[in-house]
């Protein structure tokens, strides 16, 4: 891969991006030869020189970057069918494109290089210069009241069934419905139903008129079609389209996640649980990972299907328990599932020379936590991609199939070397969703090897993970920094007795005080 392109992926990793919203304004005049000069520099690495998604970058990409040279665009305010409004092109530039590779350039390019760039996009297809095309709004209706209450979610639910939804996004939304491994965009391209359990992922934006305005428009391009047919065919009415999008919304957090870099774990009585599905984690915070793609060792991947983890902790003085949780459309290995795990290795290019595909094997699904091996005294860790010969990491591993979890020493992507004892490890896999319990004791025998859990200790952390049936494993995976994790204390009864305590001695001298002001006043002249 050349340095050109290692720089625009290295861009567009780092970049972040916000949901796209409603708004329509009219460009002011554009300059389309300084509009080639900012697409040269930051566009057409990914899009290409002539438009076509053909950039150096884009053979590492899932989903590909936009060919311009047909103006098929997936979000728009315009029917399906239509061209975009200018206003909806730089919407697309300003914001970026959520679960994509595309980011917001507003903030990193000036208005005027923003509206330049997005006239000379518009050159590449003639469908722009085509006068008989008239770019008309569609007319979007305000959303309606109630859309959190128990009967407007029913009806979502009922429209999510009858019109298909399920199909492709699955009976809880997690994107692995029967038609998910079948999907594949107009150019060919093997493409994933979204997971509507990751609104902030939407490339159209998460709120409930932004997925509204999705199903009116469809996403052109992609098997997710327009649904304003079936409101103009009185099938559904616009309000029930509506209680679809609210539904569909009422299946992510209400916020996105924030990245914490600490997971707390308290300290429960009793003895940790050791199930994924105990009724003790419902009462125990969640805290969100992102995950990416492994792009630093060969053999690279820029496409990783797992994006993040929610970790939640325990621990009882002697025993910790750790619950990671993570959304996979299929629980590998999956016989229905190869065909769209080939065209995923055929379509994703993974390292610099370009060899032909590997050859499709039924990959279990996998998750990796990492430790030190000891805690570090200041903020020094190993080296967070598995550590080093010189310097290795404590791993847990688990694995799909067989169902395991072992312990040991990683030396690297390429070298693991397994412990005698390993974690205890419960699973369950529930419509798209792995939760993972690992329980281990704080203190072990083996001082040397095995990281010592402490409370009171900030004790880094870091996770990794594999989609068997996108083809992913040995350094084709998903992975994260370090974070932290603390093993909190009880307070210390003292905490909540010492200050009643010495509210109420204040209190006591304020009544002597006052006593003693009253006998005086009693006591003085005229009497």
């Amino acid at each position: 891969m050349t340095e050109r392109a290692f720089a625009c992926l290295a861009m567009l990793i780092a970049a972040g991006s916000t949901p796209l919203t409603a708004h329509v304004s009219r460009l002011t005049p554009q300059d389309t030869t300084a509009g080639k000069k900012v697409y040269v520099k930051w566009c057409a690495g990914c899009h290409g020189d002539g438009g076509a998604g053909d950039g150096t970058a884009a053979a590492h990409m899932l989903p590909r970057p936009r060919n311009f040279t047909g103006a098929i665009y997936k979000i728009r305010t315009t029917a399906s069918g239509q061209l975009p409004t200018d206003a909806d092109l730089m919407r697309a530039i300003d914001e970026g494109l959520p679960g994509s590779a595309m980011p917001a350039w507003k903030g990193r390019l000036s208005d005027a290089e923003r509206r330049d760039v997005a006239a000379y996009i518009k050159t590449f297809s003639s469908f722009f210069a085509d006068t008989s095309q008239h770019v008309a709004l569609l007319k979007f209706s305000g959303e309606p009241s109630g859309g959190t209450g128990a009967n407007a979610l029913k009806t979502g639910r009922q429209f999510y069934d009858s019109i298909g939804c399920r199909k492709c996004h699955g009976d809880q939304g997690r994107g692995d419905g029967p038609s998910a491994p079948t999907l594949k965009d107009d150019a060919g391209f093997p493409i994933f139903a979204a997971d509507l359990h990751q609104s902030w992922r939407f490339r159209g934006g998460g709120s409930a008129a932004d997925i509204y305005r999705r199903l009116r428009t469809g996403l052109d391009g992609t098997p997710m079609p327009s649904f304003s047919d079936l409101i103009d065919q009185k099938f559904l009415t616009d309000e029930q389209l509506w209680r679809l999008a609210q539904y569909v919304r009422s299946l992510s957090p209400p916020e996105p996640p924030e990245v914490r870099d600490v997971i707390h774990a308290p300290q429960i009585a009793g003895t940790v649980p050791v199930s994924p599905d105990d009724s003790v984690w419902r009462r125990v915070s969640r805290y969100w990972f992102p995950l990416v793609g492994q792009v630093i060792r060969k053999a690279r991947w820029f496409a990783p299907a797992v994006t993040g983890v929610w970790v939640q902790a325990v621990h009882d003085g002697h025993t910790l328990a750790l619950r990671v949780s993570w959304d996979d459309r299929t629980q590998s290995p999956d016989s229905a599932w190869l065909g769209f795990e080939q065209r995923v290795l055929e379509t994703v290019a993974g390292d610099d020379s370009g060899p032909p595909p590997p050859k499709v094997e039924p990959w279990p699904d996998q998750l990796a936590v990492q430790f030190p091996r000891h805690l570090p005294q200041g903020m020094e860790r190993p080296y967070f991609l598995m550590g080093s010969e010189t310097d290795p990491v404590y791993q847990w591993r688990w694995t799909s199939r067989p169902r395991r979890s072992v312990a040991g020493l990683a030396r690297g992507i390429e070298r693991f070397d397994t412990l005698p004892e390993a974690p205890a490890g419960q699973a369950s896999f529930d419509h798209g969703e792995w939760r993972l319990v690992f329980t281990r004791a704080l203190a072990t025998p083996d001082t040397a090897n095995e990281v010592q859990l402490e409370a009171g200790r900030a004790i880094p952390v870091a996770f990794f993970g594999w989609d068997g049936s996108s083809g992913e494993h040995g350094s084709r995976m998903a992975v994260s920094t370090w974070y932290f994790l603390a093993l909190d204390r009880p307070t210390p009864p003292g905490v909540f007795i010492s200050p009643v305590l010495a509210m109420l001695v204040t209190l006591g001298l304020g009544l002597v005080v006052v006593r003693r002001a009253q006998r005086r006043g009693r006591g003085g002249p005229g009497r």
